[in-house]
């Protein structure tokens, strides 16, 4: 463990503990979410501090007879620690930061609880609170009243009918959800979902969701989502690309499972959790491209990318 992350504790233990006299070490392991037998160790380190000169009268005073008998601590003499630490510049901002993203995809209920949140905790950061008055939160998200629509479906546990824009027009669809949490990452506001067509987990930008539908059909028992990225990842289905030389730059832009280099050819065998971006990267690609092969994703972008170029190809025509 870290000495400046004892320090912090410490500096937040003593306040509690003169507040609290006779509070017992399981309780103060609970709240500080530490383990009994490092209470212990920080009173010890605490029974050896206090003020310049480390007289007897100047350190700390804790009854380790009630600690190692009763598991109850008594701590006096520390009254000019008595007041909890401020937040820092830092600190604050962080926390204003997260309630204002929160805000951001709450819905409308839920506005004014956060909206309070945030004035009390600017209310007790003191000077710091000055630091948080820069900070400026725009996620992407959805109307308020389709967030709270998720929201209430969310909490009743019941399905959802969503319109999708997947980023292009061939990607619009309908796609039938068990809907978990709304989460925000990079920017954007996502519905972590089950994906009943295609059974698997699903992440949609709210702010590409066009339409929702509320259902009376309760939601099912599915395994765990993937907690990170790169576990999502490497739960989504794969297709190898065969390309040319001058588009093998793929292969060490985009994580890739594996590479084979035939003289001028690379087939790159990739993971693919967005269909939509696979059918962009086949049009970008385009005459590169000498063979897609994998799971059904990669039949399905192959298809949506010519629909797509002969759209573009129309349009040059008319």
């Amino acid at each position: 463990m870290r000495s400046e992350v004892q320090v912090e504790r410490l500096l937040a233990m003593v306040p509690f503990l003169l507040a609290h006299d006779g509070v017992s070490i399981d309780e103060v392991a609970r709240i500080f979410e530490i383990t009994p037998r490092q209470v212990r160790q920080d009173l010890g380190v605490l029974y050896m501090c206090g003020l310049p000169g480390l007289l007897p009268g100047d350190l700390i005073e804790i009854d380790m007879d009630a600690v190692d008998g009763r598991g109850a601590i008594h701590l006096s003499n520390a009254d000019y620690l008595s007041r909890p630490l401020r937040f820092t510049s830092a600190e604050a901002t962080t926390l204003v930061a997260g309630l204002r993203s929160l805000r951001e995809v709450a819905s409308e209920s839920s506005e004014e609880i956060i909206d309070s949140a945030v004035e009390k905790l600017r209310g007790v950061a003191g000077e710091a609170a000055a630091s948080t008055e820069r900070v400026h939160v725009l996620v992407g998200a959805a109307a308020a009243e389709l967030r709270g629509t998720i929201e209430s479906a969310i909490g009743a546990g019941r399905q959802l009918v969503l319109t999708y824009d997947g980023g292009s027009r061939a990607a619009t669809s309908r796609r039938r959800v068990d809907p978990q949490e709304i989460a925000v990452r990079d920017g954007y506001a996502y519905l972590e979902a089950w994906d009943t067509e295609r059974q698997g987990w699903r992440s949609f930008r709210l702010d590409r969701i066009a339409a929702v539908e509320p259902t009376e059909t309760a939601v099912g028992q599915h395994p765990a989502p993937a907690s990170t990225w790169a576990e999502r990842l490497a739960e989504s289905e794969r297709v190898r690309l065969t390309v040319r030389a001058s588009s093998a730059w793929i292969a060490e832009y985009f994580p890739v499972h594996e590479v084979q280099r035939n003289g001028e050819l690379s087939t790159i065998e990739m993971s693919i959790a967005d269909e939509a971006w696979l059918t962009n990267l086949l049009l970008r690609l385009g005459a590169d491209i000498v063979e897609v092969s994998g799971a059904g994703v990669a039949e399905r972008a192959r298809a949506r990318a010519a629909q797509r170029a002969d759209e573009a190809l129309a349009a040059y025509r008319e």
